[in-house]
This record gives structure tokens, C-alpha cells and sequence, in this order.
């Protein structure tokens, strides 16, 4: 009964996996770019943009995710904001996560060494060539293992945009089980497809890790 279900299944649940990567990757797209920019701001030596990107990322950090999706799908449109329930998954899960991304860059450059940024400056390289070339790569090296582990992180919050309607794979096993009844079957073959997708990943960013620190060490 349960392999003949699960097969029934199945193709549903892909579809949604589907999207649950498609989700997974805008946002963790989104909140790279958004986290960078904020850990840039917090480590400016302009100190009131420093502070506003701090207040930022602290009031961002203490909004449940959950709210924050629903804000933006439910409160945009009050002013003229329309989005698809796609569209604002994206955006709150990236807008989410930019707050933890941004304090996985800012502790990677924060960690490099005066000294490197004072012996680039005296080799004529100014303000943001030293950021791109001296500071960047190697804070992205040290911020690698929290960055990889936001987005296995990512993948498995992705089920919240399920409560805006997103049709996603934990919305897909909803929408079957409240049709069928069957939430054993449903709910296992739920979890079995996100292990199948969050340990794959999990072990490909550990490959990477491991192999950008050799090469640093090289």
C-alpha cells in the first residue's frame, strides 16, 4: 500500500521539489548580494553608515521569517505592490537570510589582517581595489563553511513560503494529504525528498571547503 502510493505520489512531489529549488536558489542569490552589500555598509568607516546597516541587519534578524512573507504578500499590495506568492518567497526568504549572510562577511573580513590591507595600500592600491582583490577572496574563504551551511539552512526553511501559497514541496504533500488522508506516506516521502536534496549539498559544500583550503594553504 505504501510503494503503491508513494508512486502516486511521487511525480506531485517532484514538481514541487522542483520549485523548491528554484526558491532555494533565488534566495540564496538575493540574500548573497543584499548580505555582501550590508556586510560592506558595517564595516564602513563612515560610522552612520556603519550604525544603519547594524540597526538593519539586528531588526531584520529579529523578525520571524514567517512575518516577514507575510508582510510582503499580504501588506505590499495595501501599497500598490503586487507580487506573485513566487516572487515574494523570494524575496522574504533572500531578504531573511541577507541579515545571517551579511554577518558571515562581515566576520570574514574582519578577520583579515591589517597588515595585508596596509601592504596592498603601500603597493598604490586604493579603497575598494584593496576590497576587491586583497580582502574579498580571502574573507569569502573564511566565510565559506557558514555561508554553505545558510544555504542548506535556506533549502529547508524554503517550506515557510508553503504558507503563502507557493506550490512548493511541502505545500504539494499538504495539498495530497488533506485530498487522501495518507500523511504517513505523504509527510515520510516529504522528508525523504528533502534529505535526498539537503545531504548531496551538504557534502558537496564540505568537497569545497576542503578543497579551497588546500589551495589556500598551497
Amino acid at each position: 500500500m505504501f510503494l503503491q502510493n508513494a508512486l502516486d505520489f511521487l511525480p506531485i512531489l517532484l514538481k514541487g521539489a522542483v520549485v523548491t529549488v528554484q526558491v532555494t536558489a533565488g534566495s540564496f542569490l538575493l540574500s548573497s548580494v543584499v548580505g555582501l552589500v550590508f556586510a560592506l555598509m558595517m564595516v564602513s568607516k563612515v560610522r552612520a553608515i556603519a550604525l544603519f546597516a547594524i540597526g538593519v541587519v539586528n531588526v531584520i534578524r529579529g523578525l520571524p521569517i514567517i512575518v516577514q512573507l507575510f508582510y510582503i504578500y499580504f501588506v505590499l499590495p495595501d501599497f500598490g505592490i503586487q507580487l506573485t506568492a513566487f516572487q515574494a518567497g523570494v524575496i522574504g526568504l533572500g531578504i531573511a537570510y541577507s541579515a545571517y549572510q551579511a554577518e558571515n562577511f562581515r566576520a570574514g573580513i574582519q578577520a583579515i589582517q591589517q597588515g595585508q590591507v596596509e601592504a596592498a595600500e603601500s603597493l598604490g592600491m586604493r579603497g575598494a581595489m584593496v576590497m576587491r582583490r586583497v580582502v574579498l577572496p580571502q574573507a569569502f574563504r573564511i566565510a565559506l563553511p557558514p555561508y554553505g551551511n545558510t544555504l542548506v539552512m535556506m533549502l529547508k526553511d524554503s517550506s515557510l513560503v508553503s504558507t503563502i501559497t507557493v506550490a512548493e514541496m511541502t505545500r504539494a504533500g499538504q495539498l495530497i494529504a488533506s485530498s487522501t488522508f495518507e500523511n504517513m506516506t505523504v509527510y515520510t516521502l516529504v522528508a525523504l525528498l528533502y534529505l535526498a536534496l539537503s545531504l548531496p549539498l551538504g557534502y558537496g559544500l564540505r568537497r569545497l571547503e576542503a578543497r579551497i583550503g588546500k589551495r589556500g594553504k598551497a
